[in-house]
């Protein structure tokens, strides 16, 4: 095997010790919180075709993946059989072919092979090198898994390999940062939450506080196991993670050919006008940038990074976007706000200075409140909002069935609140009381127990 990629194959050396010399899992190791995906259990048994893995730079697919050798190890499967190569260490698809060819000549035909290429999207038409080893009968016994920060992964594998995929039903994955229900569940492994949500009202008062005490910090930390792990280890979010995550953005949004200057204007415009109703126009002519188009095209490279989500208003007759009404425009996880934040308004003590005074103002917690539920839902539904005489923050469509929420986290509801949302039967009022309700024949909830029942039985590695 060629040199470079040897730090991430210590198994060929030593099987038994490949989760202490594994840069990643030995990094894992030393973390107070340490999660296992759920995906873990459905890779472990996919027969040989093409797979892909999408989601966020920072995530940890990269971990997953190494669990994921460390798993197959555990279950007998030849070290030599299992080979991973990381894309930013190849140019082009002709190096990959290379690579592919070298690799799968020396291991034994006798057994399946895994083979993950992570960041692929980094290889130069690495999708040409995929086709020409699939139409070759290379990967005939071969479990491919071909990993990507940018969400045109999944979207070039199902138009380029039709029928090239292998005999899985699921074969593209999304990964997303943790949702609300994988925090907890991380952190405090001994709350049942499946009790909690199959008898919401029979939950304790203690165990509905820690609930809530641990909502709040999800606003703060969001999905992402670096800021979990911070807040654990020094009771803040370090500087150092912030910018990790705004760098990752900075980064990849450059290397697409865009202006780091026009780059910053937008994401200052994101904030400034978090979750309210805005149109390409409106937003070029509060910036320096000359056309809605330019616009566009940042906000189309930000969705594909998976770093914001574009929330649609509802066309109703037809259950689909309005392409012509205003958009709402939010990150894609509390913490994702909280980086950008500190990278377009720098303060000395990011922390302190920015993110508990912003949690701790009633507006900024609402929109930041509303903004997890939104994500939380799209993970899983197709989301929109609603605009009509009044406005409901989401709608989500379910085989057909359209579910209104409205959220109000505030600690009182006036009448004009639910004006819209009283016109659906099926509408609800998720709020900040930590008790049930009905005001003129809506339902009102806690919010973060419903949260918590958002995608049951889905996990954040959610088949696209």
């Amino acid at each position: 095997m060629d040199s470079r990629f040897l730090p991430h194959n210590s198994h060929l050396d030593n099987p038994t010790g490949f989760a202490e010399q594994d840069p990643q899992l030995r990094r894992l190791s030393r973390q107070t919180y340490q999660y296992r995906s759920d995906l873990l259990d459905k890779l472990v048994v996919v027969p040989p075709g093409i797979y892909t893995l999408g989601g966020g730079r920072q995530i940890g697919k990269t971990t997953l993946l190494k669990q994921w050798m460390n798993e197959l190890l555990k279950h007998g499967v030849a070290p030599a059989t299992l080979t991973f190569f990381s894309g930013e260490l190849i140019n082009d698809h002709h190096s990959l072919v290379g690579l592919i060819q070298n690799q799968l000549g020396n291991t034994p035909t006798a057994f399946v092979n895994y083979l993950i290429i992570d960041e692929v999207t980094y290889i130069q038409q690495w999708d040409k090198a995929v086709k020409y080893a699939a139409d070759a009968g290379m990967l005939e016994q071969t479990v491919l898994v071909l990993t990507g920060s940018d969400l045109g992964l999944i979207r070039d594998a199902r138009m380029r390999f039709p029928g090239r995929r292998g005999t899985a039903e699921e074969v593209d994955f999304h990964m997303y940062p943790l949702s609300f229900r994988e925090s907890l569940n991380l952190k405090i492994p001994d709350i049942n939450v499946t009790e909690i949500i199959c008898q919401p009202g029979g939950i304790e008062a203690d165990a509905l506080d820690t609930i809530y005490r641990e909502f709040d910090q999800y606003l703060l930390h969001g999905g992402y196991f670096t800021a979990i792990n911070d807040l654990a280890e020094y009771g803040h979010i370090s500087k150092t993670t912030l910018n990790t995550y705004s760098d990752w953005i900075r980064g990849d949004v450059m290397k697409r050919g865009k202006q780091e200057s026009y780059l910053r204007e937008i994401l200052t415009a994101i904030i400034r006008r978090y979750n309210s109703q805005v149109t390409w126009n409106a937003l070029a002519r509060d910036l320096s940038i000359d056309h809605p188009k330019t616009v566009a095209d940042y906000i189309d490279v930000l969705k594909v990074m998976d770093a914001v989500f574009v929330q649609s208003a509802l066309l109703q007759d037809k259950l689909i976007a309005a392409p012509k009404k205003a958009r709402k425009l939010m990150f894609c996880d509390p913490f994702i706000f909280h980086a950008i934040h500190a990278w377009v308004k720098p303060v000395g003590d990011p922390y302190n200075a920015q993110i508990l005074p912003l949690i701790q103002d009633p507006e900024w917690a609402s929109r930041l409140v509303e903004a997890a539920v939104i994500t939380h839902h799209r993970r899983f539904f197709p989301t929109y909002y609603i605009k009509a005489r009044g406005e409901v923050d989401i709608i989500y469509v379910n085989n057909r069935q359209c579910y209104p929420i409205e959220i109000k986290w505030t600690n009182q509801l006036r009448p004009k609140d639910i004006k819209q949302i009283s016109q659906y039967p099926q509408g609800e009022i998720w709020t900040k009381n930590k008790s049930w309700g009905d005001i003129n024949g809506v339902k009102t909830y806690p919010l973060p127990l419903k949260l918590l029942q958002t995608g049951e039985g889905a996990s954040s590695a959610s088949l696209l």
